[in-house]
Parts: structure tokens; sequence; C-alpha cells
């Protein structure tokens, strides 16, 4: 597409979309990325065949769109949240009086298989938990681990966090998640102690990043992802260790515990509950796996 060419009424019409998204919805900047990337897909698409509005489009060639994205490679996964930009899109253009109907009426992404999350055994986790050494960096870590496998919180929500938000006496503290949602998380006894040692060794000033950064400012997502990598290969983990691996082990390790889903759905700020029901899949596993080891009807005869 010509760079220095007017752009169309479609792409007017997406760019006020992110603008909204980001002033009014205060989506975060990674989604308002995401949603750009596909939507240009789109704005793209329909220059190549010459349709200038939104108002241009229909199911069948909104269908035509999602075909053609398919056969370029993309993932059904990528597929389905193609597909979910551009309803966000419509439906906004429907608010504004500016769609009369839905190009997305009745038409379907391919299903994608569901994976499900890795986790960490319980075994795997207490040695991780115990890993970081005793100096200050040491200190830093443990705290960082114990809250993560403690509370669940995502990585933005970590990296977000000021002493002030933290109640060490009460064992909580309040996160600030998608669409800028609050919710009071609990604080295991060890992530409480573990925050006491760090809190002693920093000072930790009110309003002060909770893991400040080499500049004193937080410190930066990547830089907790490359530790969290460091300490993984350090004592020989099996997988990959990344922040959210911890959220999902937190979540199961607690649902296997309970069984409680609507309080794990409050712990990890699921809006909704059906993306906290995956984590009872991963407990039926643990469950079928230790039938098949322990139960004697399950035990295969020798051929």
């Amino acid at each position: 597409m010509n760079a220095t060419a007017p752009a169309s009424a479609a792409e007017q019409a997406v760019t006020r979309f992110l603008e909204r998204l980001a002033v009014e919805r205060r989506a975060s900047p990674h989604t308002v990325i995401a949603y750009r990337r596909d939507l240009t897909k789109l704005t793209v698409w329909m220059h190549a065949r010459g349709l200038d509005a939104i108002a241009a489009l229909g199911p069948d060639l909104l269908r035509g769109f999602i075909a053609s994205a398919h056969r370029e490679g993309l993932a059904p996964t990528s597929l389905q949240r193609l597909l979910a930009a551009c309803r966000a899109l419509f439906r906004s253009l429907a608010r504004e009086g500016l769609l009369a109907s839905d190009p997305a009426a009745g038409v379907r992404a391919p299903k994608a298989r569901r994976r499900l999350p890795a986790v960490l055994d319980v075994d795997a986790a207490a040695q991780l938990m115990e890993s970081p050494g005793d100096d200050r960096l040491g200190v830093r870590d443990r705290a960082l681990l114990e809250l993560l496998y403690s509370s669940g919180l995502r990585l933005a929500e970590l990296t977000g966090l000021i002493w002030a938000a933290l109640d060490l006496d009460g064992g909580q503290v309040r996160v600030t998640g998608k669409g800028q949602k609050t919710r009071v998380v609990p604080i295991g006894r060890h992530a409480v102690a573990a925050l006491r040692v760090l809190a002693a060794a920093t000072g930790a000033a009110p309003q002060a990043p909770v893991f400040p950064g080499r500049g004193g400012g937080p410190l930066s997502p990547r830089a907790v992802q490359a530790r969290l990598a460091t300490l993984a290969r350090r004592h020989g983990l099996p997988q990959r260790l990344h922040p959210h691996l911890l959220r999902h082990t937190c979540a199961s390790h607690l649902l296997e515990s309970s069984g409680e889903l609507r309080a794990v759905q409050e712990l990890l700020g699921h809006a909704d509950i059906a993306t906290t029901e995956i984590y009872t899949h991963l407990d039926f596993q643990h469950l079928a796996r230790v039938y098949d080891a322990a139960h004697p009807r399950a035990r295969r005869k020798a051929p």
C-alpha cells in the first residue's frame, strides 16, 4: 500500500477505534498493538480488492478474508483472534450508527485444539522457591518467586506493584489487572516472610516499586522473564520457566487442593469462569494419572 496515499475510510475507522480503545477503555498498550496488527490485515486485504469502507463488507466477503488469512498459514487460534478484533471494530461502528448490519454475522473461525497450560509439580515448585541465595539479588528473587506462586499475579501486576499496595500484616495485596479492574489477593505465609526480608533490605517506601530495576524504577517485564529463565537453567528444571507458568501452577495447585473453581477465578481476576475452567482439565489429568498408577482395576495386565 502506498504510504503517501490518503487513508481509506476503513483505515480511518480503525484509527478512531484504536484511539477509543486506548483512551476510553484504557486498554493496555499490548492490547492496542495486537488489535492494530490484526485490523491492519483487514484494511490491507480490503485495499487490494478496492473496498474503501467497512460498510462495503458482508459475511461472504469477511469469510473470504478469513479464508485468505488461513491460506497464508495463520493458525486457528490466530484466526479466532483476528475475527474477534474485527467483531470489536464492527460493534464500535454500530454503536456510532456507522454500520447498519454486522459483517461478521454467521462467520466462524476454525476451531483450535485446546492446549492445556504447562505447570510445575509440587516438588519442582518447592525446589524453585528455595533456589535463590541469601545475597541482595537472592532476597529479591525469592520474594518475587514466592509472590508469583502464592498469589498467581500476572506479570504486569507484579512489575507495577508498590509497597503501599501490600498489607503484610493482613496477608494480602491490592492489584490492578486487565481493564483497570482492582482486586485484593491473599498472600501465603512464605511469600509474606520473603517480602518482609525484602522490605527490610530496601526500605520499602510506600510509593516505591516492590521490585525495582537498576535505575530505581519498576523492574521491567523482560528483566523478570530473563531472571526466571536463568533460575530455571541454573536448577535444571525440565521446562521453560516464565511468569505465567507460575500463575498456571498457582491456580492448578489451588484447584487440586480445594476444588473451589469460583475462588480460583476470583484470585486470578478472570472475567469469565470459562477461562478458569481449563484448570479443571489439568486437575482431571492429575487424578487420572494417580488412578492409573494406584487403582487395582486400572492396572493393565501383562500381555
